[in-house]
């Protein structure tokens, strides 16, 4: 089960009691005041796992709670510390204080490690208080109580490329067809109803990550389909696939603007990622058909046709592609006619997507080393 958004009440744990204690042991008549010091509380800590994608291990569950400490006993022993409590979350998660909505964490990095709430500290027992003047103190303090805070644990999925289109439109096909994700494929519209994850190998050592979410319709930034609701899992993705169906009863150019302002108005900064566009299930249509809605399409967003071949594109289609050094983000970085059941340009696009990534990473690096 995919669960994206959770909230809960945790609590770190209680200090404990100090103890009091006298010393009691043969042939020591004045033995003095040796309780021990309570343990100290346990703290709760958020926990990044790459090999975890969901946050549904936390549904059901409104309370969360460290172990509190032991107290202290006699012969100033120390009580033991409380467990710690580690709440393990998968890579884009975001924690917000529900009643507020501050967001308080945002863990994006494999293995990150974050204490969110320490544990109160354990009190002293009754030995520390001995004094000249008072020589049997028959009081210890009481541990420090723990933290607790209400939240909202919500999870944005964290990938190079998000696959943006309608229903319908060959996005789970073509994720099942260039990654080692499996997401269920039915040829009727909102299969997807869970956003998936897919690593895309380019060589042993060169990969990136691809999401599909489920389609998007006209007015899904008001709520509209499934749309709005996961939406979100796209805003963290560096580069957008733009999948347009050229088969469909909905025009391509009315596809492409719709899914533009959908996303501008959910995500303004989300509008302005680098993007590619990807013309869908060419080989429905004749040659001579495709190319022309293809051609349609390019001169419709203000483009020529054509532009250099470096990925072995199909000939027999036309297609549009820029200079990565005139790379301009404001344009498509390449528009070309795919196929998935087919296969026609499916090598061509991973290696053209995966040039894109390195050129959005490379320019995020840059801007870090700044």
């Amino acid at each position: 089960m995919f669960i994206d958004s959770v909230e809960l009440t945790v609590h770190s744990g209680k200090g404990g009691q100090g103890a009091v204690s006298f010393r009691r042991e043969k042939f020591v008549p004045k033995g003095g005041p040796d309780g021990g010091d309570g343990g100290k509380g346990g703290d709760v800590y958020f926990l990044v796992d790459k090999n975890t994608h969901t946050l549904s291990h936390y549904k059901g569950k409104k309370v969360l709670k460290a172990q509190n400490g032991r107290p202290g006993e006699g012969r100033k022993k120390h009580g033991k510390s409380g467990e710690d409590l580690v709440l393990i979350v998968p890579p884009g998660t975001q924690i917000y204080d529900a009643q507020s909505g501050e967001l308080l964490l945002d863990l994006v990095e494999d293995g990150q490690k974050e204490l969110f709430l320490e544990g109160g500290k354990g009190g002293k027992g009754n030995w520390h208080f001995k004094s000249a003047s008072n020589q049997r103190p028959t009081y210890a303090q009481p541990g420090l109580p723990g933290k607790s805070r209400h939240i909202r644990l919500e999870l944005k999925l964290i990938a190079d490329v998000g696959l943006v289109g309608f229903p319908n439109v060959g996005k789970s096909t073509l994720i099942s067809a260039i990654s080692n994700a499996k997401p269920e494929i039915a040829n009727y519209e909102f299969t997807t109803l869970t956003p998936k994850l897919g690593v895309v190998r380019i060589s042993e050592f060169e990969s990136f990550v691809m999401a599909d979410i489920p389609g998007i319709i006209g007015g899904a930034s008001e709520g509209k389909g499934l749309g709005l609701k996961f939406l979100k899992h796209i805003e963290r993705t560096k580069t957008l696939l733009y999948m347009i169906d050229i088969t469909s009863y909905r025009d391509p150019l009315m596809q492409y603007t719709t899914l533009k302002k959908e996303l501008e108005r959910f995500s303004p900064q989300l509008a302005k990622r680098s993007y590619a566009i990807a013309l869908t299930k060419i080989d429905s249509l004749s040659v001579e058909e495709a190319n022309e809605k293809i051609e349609h399409f390019i001169r419709g967003i203000d483009l020529e046709p054509g532009g250099p071949d470096r990925y072995g594109l199909d000939k027999r289609y036309r297609y549009y592609l820029q200079d990565l050094e005139r790379y301009n983000m404001l344009k498509p970085y390449f528009v070309f006619g795919i196929s998935a059941v087919s296969g026609i340009n499916i090598e061509p696009l991973k290696f053209a997507l995966y040039d894109l990534v390195k050129k959005v990473r490379s320019e995020e690096s840059g801007d870090q080393g700044r």
